[in-house]
């Protein structure tokens, strides 16, 4: 017959530093699913991204959203750098705005850009592009992105495309600097209702 005593005693001599790196692992485990799978930070390292980020903001990067649904035109998306980019020694990831989906016609040109012969009312961006490019087709399966800030952004008019498979997932939330905690503003209502003038 089991001694009730006995059970009770050996209960609580449990070591609390095992139950402490029990614990210490499981969080662990559950933290490094949560990043790979589901969300993640990060943080702003350049001003490419100004006004809408500025260096040093903290993000939270959805990872999940992509898996149900395409990258959107206007949204803030993080990705791993292209093959371009690894040739050219880069390994960190990037963060820019979604401006062409697939098959788009974009062009830049006398201070604008324009989506498929329709200028972009764009009004997050530091300053009008001072510079002309295109136009090109995104191709399939791939996004044109931009930095906010359009003078002083390595992005898609230096390098080209970034295949759908690159991209990890979208900026959604700030919360970090604490003046600054918010939502990533997402899909701005910037196509103009007027075609390009010719």
């Amino acid at each position: 017959m089991a001694n009730p005593d006995r059970d009770i005693q050996q209960s609580q001599s449990v070591n609390p530093w095992v139950e402490g790196l029990k614990t210490l692992g499981v969080s662990v485990i559950l933290a490094f699913g949560i990043r790979t799978f589901v969300a993640e930070a990060r943080y702003i390292p350049s001003g490419s991204m100004e006004p809408t980020l500025l260096i040093n903001d903290h993000l939270i990067i959805d990872k999940v959203s992509y898996d149900f649904k395409n990258p959107q035109r206007g949204d803030v998306v993080v990705f791993n750098p292209t093959e371009t980019l690894e040739k050219q020694n880069f390994h960190d990831a990037f963060i820019k705005r979604v401006i062409g989906l697939p098959g788009d016609k974009v062009e830049v040109k006398n201070g604008r850009v324009y989506v498929n012969d329709r200028p972009l009312k764009e009004n997050y961006i530091a300053a009008k592009p001072e510079y002309q490019w295109g136009p090109v087709i995104v191709p399939p399966n791939s996004y044109l992105v931009l930095g906010d800030n359009r003078n002083n952004s390595y992005d898609s008019h230096y390098w080209g495309f970034v295949p759908r498979s690159r991209i990890v997932g979208k900026a959604v939330f700030r919360f970090w600097p604490l003046n600054r905690v918010g939502e990533v503003n997402q899909h701005p209502n910037f196509i103009s209702s007027q075609p390009q003038q010719q």
